[in-house]
This record gives structure tokens, sequence and C-alpha cells, in this order.
């Protein structure tokens, strides 16, 4: 399956992850019962960034992605209704990735994470007519956390790059990023066009404490970098130097932060592929994280 139409269309090469969203109060209480609103909900960083761009008005989005056979209709079919078209490989063995989110009253979220299919994304599931009229490629850093899906996005990385698409990557958690370990992400990540981490990513990546620094160093490395900063926007960097930021859209009620990051990233991408340049894409990528924001879930309202 491929892109139609002109060079405009978005390829993502990421997750599908079914989220279970727990909002609960300020504080938990160990070994006992604690009230929350719970929810299961499609998400998954690639996933939701697809969605995002075709939110923020991006016309040809595509998804590669793997999920367990349980449940990978229900995903799909998800995807299909915000848009996305969903190239989903089906796995027959592993189940589709869960997320347990813990969400508190300030909207801040925590991550219970089994990759289930994720990782397992193979070089197979990719075709190089995956990216016929793509104007651009995006990869998912989860991939990157293991072996056979890092091999799927390398391979997906070099075709683009042969193919003269540009490519960005979201570096994606911390936690995972701390496990791989920053020089080896920067090693798999190189070739990439554009790298798109959170305030916290910039900081584990260059060993930097101020995310302005740490995305003028990353930039030295990768030709454009844009540092998110959530409630503070967004930061640029270019040839070692940063050359702009944006204020973030203020919320008066948060409600959940997840998918905060993707939103962003979905509504930048749409923007640069409409034909704007990376300052007046960021203010698109903050509308769109402000709308995450205030609602329950990674994905945009229906």
């Amino acid at each position: 399956m491929s892109l139609s139409g002109p060079a405009r269309g978005l390829l993502v090469v990421g997750d599908v992850v079914t989220d279970v969203v727990a909002l609960h109060g300020s504080g938990l209480v160990h070994g006992t019962d604690n009230a929350a609103r719970i929810r299961s909900l499609p998400g998954g960083a690639g996933a939701n960034v697809a969605c995002w761009a075709v939110r923020s008005g991006c016309t040809e989005v595509a998804l590669l992605a793997r999920a367990g056979a349980g449940s990978a209709g229900w995903h799909r079919d998800a995807l299909e209704r915000a848009g996305v078209r969903a190239l989903l490989a089906v796995d027959a063995e592993v189940a589709t990735a869960t997320v347990i989110a813990l969400v508190d009253a300030a909207a801040e979220r925590t991550f219970l994470t089994d990759s289930g299919a994720v990782t397992r994304l193979a070089t197979d599931d990719f075709a190089p007519s995956m990216l016929d009229g793509a104007g651009w490629l995006h990869i998912s850093g989860y991939l990157l956390f293991a072996a056979t899906s890092r091999a799927t996005a390398l391979l997906a990385l070099r075709t683009a790059r042969e193919r003269g698409v540009p490519v960005s990557v979201d570096p994606a958690s911390a936690g995972f990023l701390a496990e791989l370990g920053p020089k080896r992400f920067l090693e798999f990540a190189e070739g990439a066009e554009l790298l798109l981490p959170n305030a916290d990513e910039a900081r584990l990546l260059t060993g930097l404490p101020e995310p302005g620094d740490a995305a003028a160093e990353l930039s030295r490395t990768f030709p454009r970098v844009v540092a998110t900063l959530g409630d503070r926007g967004a930061v640029l960097a270019a040839g070692g130097a940063v050359t702009g930021r944006v204020h973030a859209r203020p919320v008066r009620d948060p409600v959940d932060s997840t998918g905060a990051g993707d939103a962003f990233t979905g509504g930048f991408l749409a923007a640069l592929l409409a034909g704007a340049d990376d300052r007046a894409a960021a203010a698109e990528g903050c509308r769109a994280g402000a709308e995450a924001v205030a609602t329950v879930g990674g994905r945009p309202p229906a």
C-alpha cells in the first residue's frame, strides 16, 4: 500500500498502543483502594502523531505499526475513522502494547508500559512503496529501543534518505532512553533531518541542564532540532545555536498531558508539509498540544 497524490503525504513508522488512562487525585495511597476515573482508549506515540497530523490539516497520512491479533481490528477502525491509513502488521503471538497512564490532579502522567507487539515490527512489515507520495517520514523513537523494531526503523530511514524524503525522529521516552544510552540513540538516529525531543530527553541526550542549550548542542548533529517545553512552549535550534522560541497556548483547565508531545509533533509536521517555516510550524504544534491537554487520552477528540 502507498500514499497517493503529490509528495505532501506523511508516513509515520511507529506504534499503536492500548492506553488505560486512570485519572486520580493528588496522591496515591499505597496498599488500598484509590478512587479514579478509568478509560481504555487507542493510543501510541506514532499513532497519536498520525491522528494529530490529520486533525491539523494533513490529508495524506499513513501509519506503519504492529498490533496483536486480538485488538488489531479495533485499532485499525479507530485510525481510519481519524483519517489515517492504517498499515498494521498483525501479530498472532504477542498482544498489542499496553500503557497504564496514571494521571494526577495536575494533569501530569506516569506510565507503566508493556511494549507488546511494538518492538516486533519487522523489516518484512515495511515496503519501500509505502513512501510513494510521501513528503516526510516520521519515526517514533520507541522502535529504536529493541533490536527487531530498530532494524525496521533504520531500514525506513535509509530508504527515505535514498529517495530524498526528509526524516524526523522523536526520542519518545526519557526512561527507555536512559536504559539504551544517549550515545547509542544518537548513533541510531543519525541521518534524520529533524529531532523532536522534550526537555527531559534533550537534557539526557546532551548532559546540559538548560533545554535551549541542549537543543543547540543537538543541532550540531541534526540539521534542525525542536525541543518541547510543556507549558513553556518550544525552542528551535539549528547549526549549534537557538534560532527561535515559541510560546505555549494557555490552557484554562488541563485534564491529561498524555499525548501532548505527540500532538505537537503532528501539528508541527502537518504545518511543515503545508509550506510553513519552522517557527510557524511550532506555533501550530503548540496549538495542537494545548488542545490535547484539554482532553483525556493521546488522540484528538472525536
